[in-house]
């Protein structure tokens, strides 16, 4: 549950990052950048897309923190944030630590249930172990 719109903020901010994770093309620009600045043209080389299509691509990556435009001359420069990765990180460390608090309650409940201690179980004559 939201409290405030602090929180809904950054829970926005947390969705906004994982949809633009979430498309192939994207995350190929962002391990692009991530190695070498580039202008928007020449990232545009790379796709069989228009400049436009790849414009908005790099506009998504923009509004969720991944990548920075900068102009030089005539060319929009575009880097990574290696900043945002982190963010992406802490946000499933949080998930993976309430789904890990969720199974050890289970164990406990689990254990602690009438019956929980299983008996030795003998095999009859007959049977086999």
């Amino acid at each position: 549950m939201v409290v405030d719109g602090v929180a809904e903020e950054a829970e926005a901010g947390t969705d906004r990052l994982f949809q633009a994770l979430a498309d192939l093309t994207r995350r190929d620009i962002l391990r692009r950048c991530a190695r070498d600045e580039l202008s928007v043209s020449r990232l545009a080389e790379a796709y069989p897309m228009s400049f436009a299509a790849v414009q908005k691509h790099v506009a998504v990556l923009e509004r969720a923190g991944l990548v920075v435009k900068e102009r030089r001359g005539r060319e929009q420069i575009v880097r990574t944030d290696p900043g945002a990765l982190g963010r992406a990180r802490r946000a499933l460390d949080e998930l993976e630590a309430a789904w890990r608090g969720r199974v050890e309650r289970m164990s406990d409940l689990l254990a602690e249930a009438p019956g929980a201690e299983s008996e030795t179980h003998q095999p009859t004559e007959g049977q086999s172990r």
